[in-house]
């Protein structure tokens, strides 16, 4: 390249340098630094040049290039000749030393350029800088600062003139007044000091290797003095951290006695810069420095410092850490290193200091001091070695101190102490049982201050706790005998139960340790041990924290775990039985989690494991050693009641495996003289206990209880005085209320055959005993609830048992009446209006069993019963809406208990007499006006009946004489108001019809299809919607009609004339209903009565809203209709629009008969087309066009349509016209899009929407659309709606803009679905081509050339006739039927394309034609043109192809560039298919037209709109095989693929490398065509033209520069430098970068 193109392609970037935007200041730098890659010196000279002639240019300009110019150097430093450095150093010395004030990014930039040029030239650097570095004068602070940065980035050049640097240096110090330069002479001094100690450190590798420290220690001795004694003493907080930060490293080059004489001073004066300045890291990190300066050189004066340096290096390690402040934190690392210099040189004065700051109660002292300890005990770990105990000792009170910060601060120093065997000496226990106690901490626990702050949660401390004990179990190999066996001390203390998981995975892992050095011997030794537990304790403790197992972060799995791994020591015999059954324990607790695990089910699988455990065993002493130790941890679990009541179980568990009476019975006295009855989780817990024990020792258990109420700790506080004493805490009937549960729980244990001769001798009667008490010789019964429930309860449980028992057939039982009575005052003495408490259901339940024992109650005791269980149960209201919980499942269960008891009565009487009563009882809560009470009574209706059905047994044929009085009762209810009732009397009528049955003699698994319909009309009964109803209530007369005994019907309907003044208006509608039907099935009497004439039929709906009206005027409107069709549908049609509620059912009762309603619709679409479907008139005068106004009678002939076929009746009829109606309706659809109601019903229409009269929209288009749809529907064409619906095109056919849209999706769908249905349909179409309404030719041309995207009009022989029928409307004076004719011949390609090659000329001339449509340049036939031309190119004969290939390229290539989007993605999609059908055969006639379109095509691709730029994604991967190169298609087809994210630049480079590697004489043509896009009206395709020419210059050979005319494309680029689009900028000047290329 010439010399003076660099310079000129410079000057343009330098004078852009100026722009405004930072993203193109920063290009144009790339853009200078660019050059300078190919061009250093030229680059740089011209830089040189610019700064010196513009002398008056900004300096943040400046700075710009003075970077670029750093850049270039740094890079090419090696290239550049002495020249050219010494012009670049004199530019910027002058550059950094312009000003004399501070303009720190300039004056920082200049430096940077001499630092750079003084890595290779560091002498010439250092001839300019000491000659502005005069001695006397003083220098430019910059001056300085490059020497100081010199000195870093090249030690070896530049220590050798540190003397001379120093000694011109030192006497300027004194001149220097200003802070500023002060902390510049100290950074200077600072950077000189390390660079020397680099120096020195590395003599082996430096050029002057006789260099010593001595050579420097005179200069920065003066150099000390100044900036110590003087300097440091500075108001200015910058200038004392710079001196303190220089003196650091100063110290180290100090003279020994200097620094020794100075240390005296020295320390106290760094020390005090702690109390001036906030952030004090580097007054740590330089204190640390001079400190190893001190030890290194054997200072004795340091001891004498050490008092007020620990002191003040402590206070700073107190400050709190803010992990959010990086400063604070790099200083607490500073001040830790302090300390490790001082623990390393006096190690007793350290402790001596330190260990005594433990004491205090200041939480940051506490928490500074451990955290230095537990540094130096990692850190000086030698030192500490000696120390050990008397660390240890000092631990004592911090392991008493509460606060979660110092727990937390603990629990480390603990765990280093671990590491370097501390624990290991006297003492460590009380470090371990530490680190245990916070393991146990409770997860959620927050302490507050008094100040009111609140602490870290404790659970940070519990975690680093648990983290530590596990590592220390685990990586601490040293400390296995330390925690082994001392850790299992831990285990049954409560107070360590928090920590449970963490110490039972420690011990596992410990204990496998054990057992793989030594597999045979014990894990324990108990010898002289007494402080561990037992095996029994230890058993009895981790199988009770085990029934609660995701408590404590999982303490189920590892207690048992650990119990596994401890069977050996637990019992010998546990060891294989344990490895399967613990296995099975927890996996089923994988299988769960704490939400899904049910706690009845896990706690009776830890039973049996512990029932299949004593089985095991076998060995008397053991269990009862077991047992004992369960009992003593008994009150451990006060606090925790559910594991207590566990523990009991595990007790009657453990004594009824145990064989020892004695031990037995002193144990159970035990339980009772010790348990807490205040606690009701505790009474329940004894009450199984007892039961467990009875299953095998029940005489012993029942002694034992009898014993203890004889007892004088049962007797000292009942008498007389209990009557008026105050009995708040009712202690009395709780230890009563327990002993009536072990009773009824001893019941529902034991076994059964034992039961029954002690249920009434023993067991009932002391129960009794307890629940009353003689007080001077009369009977008094407590009132107390919680003892009623006992009672209750425990009745309940011996009546199961009895029950459940082999001989309860033969068992008498005496005290039935006197139970069932007791049972009855309970139900009857709680409140009817509340729930509250399950005494009535549990006493429900005992009656329940009690009525099935003989012997068998009186009919009046039975009628009481049901009497006053039903009203206890059924009047309670129901809990409010959201807020069911425990009281909504209480009487759930309750409802149960109840249906339990009347099953259990009528079970007593299998009989109609039985039902009936029943029935009667319930009879007046099923007519209740309270809906739930109507629920609760079906409900059990429902129950009852299907009960009697289930157990019925006929042994004759006997009539069932009560059929139709049942069946009136329930059948109205079939209509009520609540959802959950309708369904239920279903359900009655279900049971009753099947009853019915069997009395006459059918088996009970006989199914009867008719009866069988009920179960699917009771599904649909959820809805409320009163139509669905009344049609199931139609449907269910039906059934019952044709079930019905002739001798009933009468019954029947005289119960449901009842049911006419039933206050549920529903359930009287209902009964009209069912009357109706009923009539209309067994009475033709009816049907005489039934013609009325219209005029009285409408006199009537107006006179009358009740549903049997409607009903009835239904079917008087379909009879009159079956006679006199024309007349009835003439009278409706004169119906006032819109249509009310009324008229439209009435138009849907005439399409009951499929006859009458083909002849009905046949009527309506004569009617709907005869007439014109609007009138045009102007609303103003002046106005332009003329509104459409919608013609009556059509419209109201397409509302009766639309209300004909809504009902699912007329499918026969719609079928039959189906072509007709959809031909008409579709046509009527275009007639009346855009059009509007007349202005009266305008207002009408206005008025019904807002007062909800019209049941629907009465708008021409929707009305026709609706119609439109019903007729797919009846006609069968579901699939087609609902493929129209999804995609949106009903919406569509309704509005101006999409109704084109619409019919197409409409006919796609038809295709797809209701292909048969086509030749009739396009035959009822085609006479819509001579339609005088243009809007129907569009409508019928749209939906014709639809089809043809389909086969199936190739299936049907319909191909040829719509190719013919879209051919001749061609010439269609409307412009929209002449472009969808050519929509409808493209889609040939899609639906058929095996036939486009044989009408290919055909189409092609149609295409071409309509590219030459009309003038304009946005003839939308043109576009279909365009996109027809696509589908069809790969189809047809090459032959014919070739002769339209050019002539369609040069008529397409203008569009590229069109300003319609729309124009541009078509145009470039059917480039790229242009480009496809030439493959192979045309490359050479096309080649052209390719090298053409491919600038275009590459720039499209930043086109501002998505489709373009896929468009031309595609079109060019079809351009890459017809340009011969495989790598440039590569290129394309890697990058362009549809759907993945394009890297343009990434994409462009490789495009453009291929380009010029196989095609560069395409430079200047695709240069010049890229230019034309420079004025681009998008700004991103502007930008992508010099892009592209970027890369073009980037790729190609220098010589090919003869193509490209640089004046003109460096003056278009310069121009595109004043862009306003930045973006454009920016790339303009990467190119500019670019150009250095050429030469």
């Amino acid at each position: 390249m010439s010399e003076p193109y660099v310079k000129k392609l410079s000057t343009i970037l330098l004078d852009s340098v100026t722009d405004k935007d930072p993203l193109v200041q920063e290009q144009v730098c790339s853009a200078l630094c660019a050059l300078g890659e190919s061009q250093p010196e030229e680059t740089l000279s011209a830089c040189e040049e610019h700064l010196r002639q513009h002398e008056k240019l900004a300096h943040p300009y400046r700075t710009m290039i003075l970077r670029a110019m750093e850049t270039i150097v740094s890079n090419h430093i090696s290239e550049l000749d002495k020249d050219m450095t010494r012009a670049i150093i004199l530019l910027a010395s002058s550059e950094m030393t312009k000003v004399k004030d501070l303009v720190s990014d300039w004056q920082q930039a200049a430096s940077s350029v001499l630092v750079a040029v003084g890595k290779r030239f560091v002498g010439m650097v250092m001839e300019e800088m000491l000659g502005k570095f005069q001695p006397g004068v003083l220098p430019h602070c910059f001056v300085v600062q490059t020497l100081a940065n010199l000195s870093v980035f090249n030690v070896f050049g530049m220590v050798p003139f540190l003397t001379s640097v120093l000694s011109t240096m030192l006497p300027m110090l004194g001149m220097a007044k200003h802070d500023s330069m002060r902390v510049v002479f100290c950074c200077a001094l600072q950077r000189f000091s390390e660079s020397t100690l680099e120096y020195l450190a590395n003599l082996d590798q430096a050029p002057d290797p006789t260099v010593r420290k001595d050579t420097f220690a005179s200069d920065i001795s003066s150099a000390y003095d100044t900036l110590f004694h003087h300097w440091l003493q500075s108001r200015e907080a910058k200038l004392r951290l710079a001196v303190v930060e220089a003196l650091g490293p100063m110290s180290h080059l100090l003279p020994s006695e200097k620094l020794e004489e100075q240390l005296p001073k020295l320390l106290p004066g760094v020390l005090a810069l702690y109390k001036k300045h906030a952030e004090t890291s580097h007054v740590s990190k330089s204190l640390g420095q001079i400190l190893e300066a001190a030890v290194s050189v054997g200072s004795r004066t340091l001891e004498v410092q050490l008092d007020s340096l620990l002191a003040a290096l402590h206070a700073q390690i107190c400050v709190p850490v803010e992990t959010s402040s990086p400063l604070v934190t790099s200083n607490q690392k500073e001040v830790l290193r302090c300390f490790t210099v001082l623990a390393c040189c006096s190690p007793e004065r350290l402790l001596a200091f330190l260990l005594p700051k433990l004491d205090t109660s200041n939480e940051r002292t506490r928490v500074g001091t451990l955290q230095v300890l537990r540094h130096i005990i990692n850190s000086a770990a030698a030192q500490m070695e000696v120390k050990k105990p008397f660390i240890l000792s000092s631990m004592r009170l911090p392991l008493l101190d509460p606060n979660s910060k110092v727990k937390r601060a603990v629990v480390q120093v603990i765990s280093a102490m671990a590491h370097h065997g501390y624990l290991e000496q006297p003492g460590g226990e009380a470090m371990l049982e530490y680190i245990v106690q916070q393991c146990a901490l409770p997860p959620e626990a927050q302490h507050q201050k008094p100040s009111g702050e609140v602490e870290p949660p404790a659970d940070s401390v519990r975690d680093i706790s648990v983290s530590t004990l596990y590592l220390v179990s685990t990586t601490v190999d040293r400390m296995s005998d330390v925690l082994w066996p001392h850790l299992l001390q831990f285990l049954t203390p409560v107070r360590f139960t928090g920590a449970l998981t963490p110490l039972c995975r420690s011990l596992v892992h410990l204990a496998q340790k054990r057992q793989e050095a030594a597999a045979e011997a014990p894990l324990i030794q108990y010898d002289g041990n007494v402080t561990l537990p037992s095996p029994y304790a230890i058993a009895t403790r981790l199988l009770t924290v085990s029934s609660s197992p995701y408590l404590g972060g999982g303490r189920g799995a590892a207690s048992l775990c650990l119990l596994n791994v401890l069977h050996r020591d637990i019992h010998p015999s546990l060891g294989q039985r344990w490895a399967t059954t613990i296995a099975l324990l927890l996996e089923y607790l994988e299988e769960h989690t704490e939400k899904t695990l049910s706690q009845k089910e896990w706690e009776e699988k830890l039973l049996v494991f512990l029932r299949d455990s004593l089985a095991v065993v076998s060995d008397n002493t053991w269990i009862c050693q077991l047992s004992l130790e369960m009992c003593k941890q008994l009150p451990c679990y006060n606090g925790t009641p559910q594991e207590k009541n566990f523990l009991y179980k595990c007790v009657g568990t453990t004594l009824g495996a145990a064989s020892s009476k004695d031990v037995v019975r002193k144990l159970l006295q035990e339980l009772l003289e010790t348990a807490r009855y205040q606690e009701e989780a505790e009474r329940e817990g004894l009450a199984c206990c007892f039961g467990i024990c009875a299953i095998s020792h029940l005489d012993d258990t029942l002694a034992q209880l009898e014993d203890f109420v004889r007892s004088d700790v049962f007797r000292k506080s009942i008498g007389i005085f209990n009557i008026f004493k105050d009995r708040s805490d009712n202690d009395v009937d709780k230890v009563k209320g327990t002993l009536i549960l072990c009773y009824g729980h001893v019941a529902a244990q034991a076994p059964r055959e034992l039961v029954l001769a002690r249920a009434e001798s023993d067991i009932l009667r002391n129960m009794f005993q307890c629940f009353s008490t003689k007080v001077l010789g009369i009977k008094v019964e407590t009132k107390d609830p919680g003892l009623q429930l006992c009672l209750v309860q425990s009745v309940c449980m011996v009546c199961q048992a009895i029950c459940s028992s082999a001989q309860a057939g033969s068992f008498h039982f005496t005290r039935k009446a006197e139970l069932v009575a007791q049972m009855m005052d309970f139900i009857k003495a709680e409140p009817p209006d509340s729930l509250r408490t399950p005494i009535r259901k549990k006493a429900m339940l005992a009656c329940t069993h009690l009525v099935s024992l003989e012997p068998e109650l009186e009919e009046q005791v039975q009628s009481d019963i049901i009497h006053s269980c039903l009203h206890s149960v059924m009047a309670v209201p129901p809990e409010p809406e959201g807020e069911g919980g425990p009281q909504e499942f209480l009487y759930l269960d309750t409802m149960h208990a109840l249906e339990d008891l009347l099953r259990s009565i009528l079970r007593r009487n299998m009989t109609p007499q039985g039902l009936q009563l029943m029935v009667e009882h319930l009879s007046p809560w099923i007519k209740s006006p309270r809906g739930y009470e109507r629920v609760r009574a079906l409900g059990l209706s429902a129950c009852l009946l299907q009960f009697f059905l289930e157990h019925l047994h006929v042994s004759a044929l006997v009539p069932f004489h009560n059929l139709g009085l049942l069946v009136g009762l329930f059948s109205p209810r079939c209509a009520d108001l609540w959802p959950a009732t309708r369904q239920e009397a279903v359900s009655c009528v279900y049971s009753l019809l099947y009853l019915q049955l069997g009395y006459e003699g059918f088996s009970r698994d006989y199914r009867d299809d008719v009866a069988e319909r009920l179960l699917t009309l009771r599904d649909g009964l959820v809805h409320p919607d009163p139509a669905i109803l009344f049609h199931a209530c139609h449907s269910i007369a039906q059934i019952i009609a044709k079930r019905l005994p002739p001798d009933q019907l009468i019954n029947l309907l005289l119960t449901l004339f009842e049911s006419l003044g039933d206050p549920d208006k529903n359930c009287s509608r209902a009964a009209t209903v069912m009357i109706n039907c009923l009539l209309k099935e067994r009475g033709s009497m009816l049907l005489e009565k039934v013609p009325e004439i219209m005029s009285v039929l409408r006199s009537r709906l107006q006179e009358t809203r009740e549903e049997h009206v409607l009903q009835s005027a239904q079917h008087s409107v379909y009879v009159l209709a079956s006679q006199h069709c024309v007349a009835v549908v003439t009278s409706l049609l004169g119906s006032p629009l819109p249509f009310d509620s009324h008229t439209c059912s009435l138009w849907r009762a005439l399409a009951v008969e499929p006859g009458l309603s083909a002849q009905v619709l046949g009527l309506l679409l004569e009617r709907m087309s005869r007439d014109v479907p609007f009138k045009e008139s102007r609303a103003f005068l002046l106005s332009s066009t003329p509104d459409r106004v919608a013609t009556l009678l059509p419209l109201a002939a397409t509302c009766a349509l639309h209300e004909v076929m809504s009902a699912p009746a007329s499918g026969p009829a719609v079928t039959e016209l189906y072509p007709q109606l959809f031909a008409g309706l579709l046509l009527r659809v275009s007639c009346t899009v855009g059009v509007q109601l007349p202005r009266n019903l305008q207002a009408k229409e206005r008025r019904a929407s807002s007062s909800a009269l019209a049941s629907r929209t009465l708008d021409p288009c929707s009305t026709a659309v609706d119609a439109l749809r019903a007729v797919l529907l009846r006609g069968g064409s579901e699939d087609v709606v609902q493929r129209v619906e999804l995609e949106g095109g009903w919406e569509l056919l309704s509005t101006s803009a999409g109704h084109e849209d619409g019919v197409a999706r409409l006919a796609s769908a038809m295709a797809k679905c209701a292909g048969p249905r086509l030749p009739l349909v396009m035959k009822a179409l085609l006479g819509a081509h001579s339609s005088v309404y243009e809007a129907q030719r569009v409508t019928s041309t749209a939906f014709l050339a639809e089809l043809l995207t389909s086969n199936v009009v190739n299936d049907l022989m319909l191909l040829e006739s719509l190719l013919d029928n879209l051919a001749a409307r061609q010439k269609d004076p409307c412009a929209s039927v002449r472009r969808l004719v050519l929509r409808g011949l493209a889609n040939l390609a899609s639906g058929s394309p095996d036939k486009v090659r044989a009408h290919g000329p055909q189409l092609l001339t149609a295409m071409i034609s309509g590219l030459d449509d009309g003038d304009g340049p946005h003839s939308l036939v043109a576009l279909e043109a365009m996109a027809g031309l696509a589908k069809l190119l790969g189809l047809v004969e090459p032959e014919d192809l070739r002769a339209v290939l050019l002539h369609t390229a040069f008529r397409i290539r203008p569009f590229f560039d069109s300003e319609k989007v729309e124009f541009r993605s078509v145009s470039i999609r059917l480039f790229g298919h242009l480009n496809k059908a030439c493959h192979g055969g045309c490359e050479d006639v096309f080649l052209e037209q390719v090298v053409g379109g491919l600038v275009p095509l590459l720039l499209h691709l930043r086109d501002p709109q998505a489709s373009v730029a896929a468009a031309c994604r595609f079109a060019l991967r079809m351009c890459g095989p017809n340009l011969e190169c495989e790598e440039l298609a590569d290129v394309f087809q890697k990058h362009l693929q549809d759907g993945r994210g394009l890297h343009f630049g990434e994409f462009l480079n490789a495009a453009c490398k291929h380009l010029m590697c196989y095609f560069p004489d395409l430079l200047g043509r695709l240069v010049s065509t890229s230019l034309f896009y420079f004025k681009s009206s998008w700004e991103d395709v502007r930008a992508a033209a010099p892009m592209l020419t970027g890369f073009l210059v980037l790729h190609v050979e220098p010589q090919q520069q003869s193509q490209v005319d640089l004046e003109q494309l460096t003056a278009a680029l310069q121009l595109l430098l004043k862009d306003p689009a930045p973006k454009v900028r920016v790339k303009a000047a990467e190119t500019l970068g670019r150009l250095v290329k050429f030469a």
